[in-house]
This record gives structure tokens, sequence and C-alpha cells, in this order.
């Protein structure tokens, strides 16, 4: 999974943090939703602009920062 084809950062929206591109949805929302016990059809219902590649880039990218790899988010032109 390269979650860099689904998420992104940008200075202007949502304070810079890392959202779904072409979307408003930041990776902590769907995260949270997941801690909470929603399953993926769940999220999808509530964000029906989500698909399921975006959930899993949000897992994915999660994964690499509990790794404490050093990683960049592309910036999305403005």
């Amino acid at each position: 999974m390269d979650w860099q084809e689904y998420i992104t950062t940008d200075a202007n929206i949502c304070h810079g943090k890392a959202c779904i591109k072409g979307t408003r949805i930041t990776v902590a929302v769907i995260l949270d939703n997941l801690a909470a016990g929603l399953s993926v059809d769940d999220i999808l219902r509530s964000y029906p602009s989500l698909t399921r590649e975006a959930i899993a880039a949000a897992i994915a990218y999660a994964a690499d920062l509990a790794n404490e790899r050093v990683i960049s988010l592309p910036a999305q032109a403005t």
C-alpha cells in the first residue's frame, strides 16, 4: 500500500493536518473512528467520499508513524 497516493498535507486545509486527498477528512478522524470500534463499512457510510483504499492508506500511514520513521508528506499545490 502506497499511502502517499491517498494522503497529503496543505497548510490551507485543516491547519496542515494529514488528510485524504481531495477531502477535508483527516487521517485522525478515520483512526479515531476505527479506535472507537466502527467498521470500515460504518465509516464509509458516514463519509461517502472515502474509499476502502483511503481507509487502508490511513492505517498504513499510522503504522509508519508508529514505527517512528521519518516520513515526508507531499504538499498539495495551491
